[in-house]
């Protein structure tokens, strides 16, 4: 049963940060290609990372590669600072700015082209919600909701425009395009992230009130991967 089409892809090569809309990128058995390759540890809380969570202003952070995506090492990632400032993820300028700014010492860390440990990709290899669903929620919230809020991996365009019916879909599997099948795992429980506004790093309690009170605190479902490949932006999803 053919569904919609992926609307946006979105990946974030540093965890936390914020993510960069794609047209076309491979999916591999973590996820997509890249994503959450790189992030921050917080010495201060030994082996954890820094994540919005203790500093929101990094969803003001841009991240995005430059350059082919090969699987033998990942392409530079370039950084826009909220000042705008453009480093590479490699200058040692931006973790100093970062120390400088939460007032602890931090490391950076990277993983392989070929894995990404669940942990550092959240809780699943893949995150994604529906027009549908983010336009019910902005409805309860009371104004337009930002996807960005909710950090997905993939954005669908539903033919039929019925909210949260990606919850009816756990335990299924989904075609993307020509070569991706992805298994639909479980739904996502929010945290206080979705709370950030990705545009000024201010903080709202109230959504996360409304997706708890609307919706048990729980919005998006979380996918695994079948069958590696690649995905584009305009790329049919079809329940398998």
């Amino acid at each position: 049963m053919e569904l919609g089409f992926i609307k946006e892809i979105i990946r974030y090569p540093v965890k936390s940060f914020r993510g960069e809309s794609i047209h076309k990128t491979k999916v591999m058995d973590y996820g997509l290609y890249g994503d959450r390759s790189h992030a921050l540890l917080d010495e201060t809380r030994h082996g954890k990372f820094l994540t919005i969570t203790q500093y929101s202003d990094m969803v003001r952070y841009k991240a995005r590669f430059i350059g082919p995506e090969t699987m033998t090492q990942y392409p530079e990632i370039e950084v826009t600072t909220p000042e705008g400032m453009v480093l590479h993820w490699s200058d040692q300028r931006l973790i100093k700015e970062v120390e400088r700014k939460i007032n602890r010492q931090i490391t950076s860390v990277s993983f392989t082209p070929s894995h990404v440990p669940i942990g550092a990709i959240e809780e699943e290899h893949i995150l994604l919600i529906t027009d549908a669903s983010i336009r019910k929620i902005g409805e309860m919230y009371g104004e337009e909701l930002d996807y960005r809020r909710f950090r997905p991996n993939l954005y669908i365009d539903l033919i039929d425009k019925i909210p949260y019916i990606e919850e009816t879909w756990i335990g299924k599997s989904m075609k993307i395009g020509s070569e991706v099948e992805i298994q639909l795992k479980r739904r996502c429980e929010r945290c206080m992230i979705i709370t950030v506004n990705p545009g000024d790093a201010k903080k709202d309690m109230s959504l996360l009130r409304t997706v708890a009170l609307e919706r048990d605190n729980y919005f998006g479902v979380y996918a695994s991967v079948i069958k590696a490949g690649d995905i584009h932006a305009g790329d049919k999803v079809v329940l398998v």
